[in-house]
């Protein structure tokens, strides 16, 4: 008889895979200037956020934790270069706006959940799996969860603030699976981004899913990630679940 190896830990990513923002974020930082008397366009936000962000996280990664930065002066200093670049010069009146923003994002209404969210982490929980968190976010991710009622399915939740690496650094990965005390076979990863949740996590050795979307297939999605580990939504987990575990028993 075959020997059946289990999965028996799930590692779940969470924006854009468990829950999404209500409004884009140029939406988001456009309303809240509005509130304090501010007029800005919501695309041109958008679009220098993405900049700074992106040119944020690269010059001072992972919330400015090793330039002694805490993580309300990583996003304050994201916020001011985000309206500077969209052509909103007086920092003084953008500093109210950067505390506030810095504080809505922990509020559950700034969230949803994606669909099947609430229903497919019950039902991994019946089915006695253990469930954490892996992502790249900071300290205010346990308010988050806590306040749309998703903390409760997690051993625990795990950021690249608190580990001190993000994904797909292996790093992140292995503190994880020290935390529960598993192997990497018996482990499966749950997330939306090919390069940091799909690879990072079979790069140590788990099992991955990649939560996609109803939309086309990425072309470098379609072509390197087999059918059996797509996640056209996060019903589908079950299912590809019971395959999974099928195919570890070869049967």
């Amino acid at each position: 008889m075959a020997h059946r190896l289990q999965i028996r830990l799930l590692t779940w990513d969470v924006k854009d895979t468990l829950l999404k923002l209500h409004h884009s974020m140029g939406e988001e930082y456009a309303s809240t200037a509005q509130a304090h008397g501010l007029e800005a366009e919501a695309p041109v936000l958008e679009q220098a956020f993405r900049q700074v962000f992106r040119a944020q996280s690269r010059n001072v990664p992972n919330y400015g934790l090793s330039h002694g930065l805490t993580t309300r002066q990583w996003w304050q200093d994201v916020v001011l270069q985000t309206f500077h670049l969209a052509g909103v010069r007086d920092a003084q009146a953008v500093a109210p706006i950067a505390d506030q923003l810095y504080k809505s994002f922990i509020s559950p209404g700034t969230w949803q959940l994606l669909e099947g969210a609430q229903d497919t982490l019950q039902e991994c929980r019946k089915r006695g799996l253990r469930q954490a968190v892996i992502s790249n976010f900071d300290h205010r991710l346990e308010e988050v969860l806590v306040g749309l009622g998703l903390r409760e399915h997690f051993d625990f939740v795990l950021t690249s603030e608190a580990s001190g690496w993000c994904k797909p650094d292996p790093r992140i990965f292995h503190k994880a699976l020290q935390l529960a005390h598993v192997e990497p076979a018996v482990v499966a990863h749950i997330g939306d981004s090919y390069h940091h949740d799909y690879k990072g996590a079979r790069a140590v050795g788990m099992h991955s899913f990649l939560v996609v979307g109803p939309g086309p297939l990425d072309p470098v999605v379609k072509d390197s990630v087999p059918q059996e580990h797509i996640l056209p939504s996060l019903p589908h987990l079950l299912p590809a679940l019971d395959r999974l575990e099928a195919s570890l028993t070869g049967l």
